[in-house]
Order: structure tokens, then C-alpha cells, then sequence
């Protein structure tokens, strides 16, 4: 795929991995749809920097927490420019709970936002794109859906079944939408954490570092670029995954 002149929504565009995938796409010429919640301010920011470096941009609220804002989430974007190209599926929540201490009420949290919203978006996503459009979808995982943490139970659950949800799509979704997925690793510290969170991860990590946004980037723009790649899962951890 061409990149330049498409349009992109991406969720949870407005902060953190899912404003720099937002950035690495208007660099390559994509219109884009950022998607947010509480984040107001910044999705404003987000949208003023994207038109900095020449491309075009709104800014939509939805609550992925909420089932019904979702089809009008994706009516709305492709009403901005007429067309809808691409969707990268990166809002999520992470918060701790192992098995003792994961509630009801966080596990419907993490369940709604990290895998129904994204399996509803898509849903909608095709059905707007139709048989006939070539386009994209995305989905941001984790590693700990190979590898389960157990002090973040649900929130590894749900990312095991965007690895599930990532495959079936690819399949469900063929020829005329690639489905993919990418795995990080550690690339930002969760919020409320500093660099020294990350430092400490080092050790473990066969690669002896931790990651950056710009490997994320890079690794979206190798799936949206490639024509014969689906149901795929790109792991950028530093080899995190396979200790």
C-alpha cells in the first residue's frame, strides 16, 4: 500500500505509543482520525503536530468502554475525509491485579477495552470498507499474550485473544484487508512509572536494552507496506518473549 493520501483512525491516538504510530503515519503522508477518551487536551496537541508535518487531522471522543459510541466512532472518521484505509487498534488499559485480587468489575474493564472494542471497531471497519478496498487493520498486542503475566492476569488474558482475534480477522477479512499484529515489548514505562522501570528490565532482556516508539513505527510501516503479509504477529521485545 501507498501510504500517502490514505486515511488512518487510530485509537488511543493521542498519547503515548499510540500518538507516535500517529506521528510515523503522518510523516508518510496519512490523513489521520485520533481517537480518545479523557485525553481532550492532548488529542488536541497530537492533531496540531500532525498538521505541523503537512498531513491532516480530527480529533474524535468515543468511550471504548461502551459498546454503542463504537459504530458511530468509525462513521464519524470516514465521514471526515470520505474514505477509511486503515485502523490501528492500540487503545488499552493496564492496570495490576494477579488471580486473588482481579475484581469483576476490572475484568469486564480490561475485556471491553483491550478486545471487544477492538473486535467491534474492525467489524465495522470492513463493513465499511467493503470487498472490493484494499486496507489495513492493525491490532497492538503484548507479548504477555504468548507468555502470561500473572501479576496483570486479566490484561495478559485479553492480549492473548487480540493474538486469537488477529488471526481470525486475517482470515474472516481476506483478500482485500490484511490483518496483523505487533507485539512490544518494553518500550515505555506504564504511567506513573519513570526511565528507571525500564532500566531495570534491561538485565532480563536478551538484547540487553529496552525498546523505543520508533521501533513500534517502524514495524506498522512494515506491515501497512507489505501486500503479503496477514495474521501475522511481529514481536519487537528484544527477545523478551522467549525468556
Amino acid at each position: 500500500m501507498q501510504l500517502d493520501g490514505r486515511v488512518a483512525v487510530v485509537t488511543g491516538g493521542a498519547v503515548r505509543l499510540g500518538k507516535a504510530l500517529a506521528l510515523a503515519l503522518a510523516e508518510e503522508g496519512v490523513r489521520l482520525v485520533i481517537h480518545y477518551h479523557s485525553s481532550a487536551g492532548p488529542a488536541e496537541t497530537t492533531v496540531d503536530e500532525i498538521r505541523a508535518l503537512g498531513s491532516e487531522a480530527v480529533a474524535l471522543r468515543a468511550d471504548l468502554l461502551q459498546p454503542d459510541p463504537i459504530p458511530s466512532l468509525i462513521e464519524e472518521a470516514a465521514a471526515q475525509w470520505g474514505r477509511l484505509d486503515i485502523l490501528v487498534n492500540s487503545a488499552a488499559i493496564f492496570e495490576p491485579a494477579d488471580l486473588a485480587h482481579t475484581s469483576v468489575e476490572s475484568w469486564d474493564r480490561h475485556f471491553a477495552i483491550n478486545l471487544r472494542a477492538p473486535f467491534f471497531l474492525s467489524q465495522a471497519f470492513a463493513a465499511h470498507v467493503g470487498k472490493q478496498q484494499r486496507a489495513h487493520i492493525v491490532n497492538i498486542a503484548d507479548w504477555r499474550g504468548i507468555r502470561p503475566d500473572t501479576s496483570h492476569l486479566a490484561y495478559s488474558l485479553t492480549k492473548a485473544g487480540v493474538l486469537a482475534m488477529t488471526q481470525g480477522l486475517a482470515l474472516a477479512l481476506a483478500p482485500n484487508i490484511q490483518v496483523n499484529a505487533i507485539a512490544p515489548g518494553a518500550i515505555l514505562p506504564p504511567p506513573g512509572k519513570g526511565q528507571s522501570y525500564l532500566d531495570r528490565l534491561a538485565d532480563d532482556i536478551p538484547l540487553q536494552r529496552t525498546g523505543s516508539p520508533a521501533e513500534i513505527a517502524r514495524a506498522l510501516l512494515f506491515l501497512l507496506k507489505s501486500d503479503f503479509v496477514t495474521g501475522e504477529t511481529v514481536f519487537v521485545t528484544g527477545g523478551e518473549h522467549l525468556v
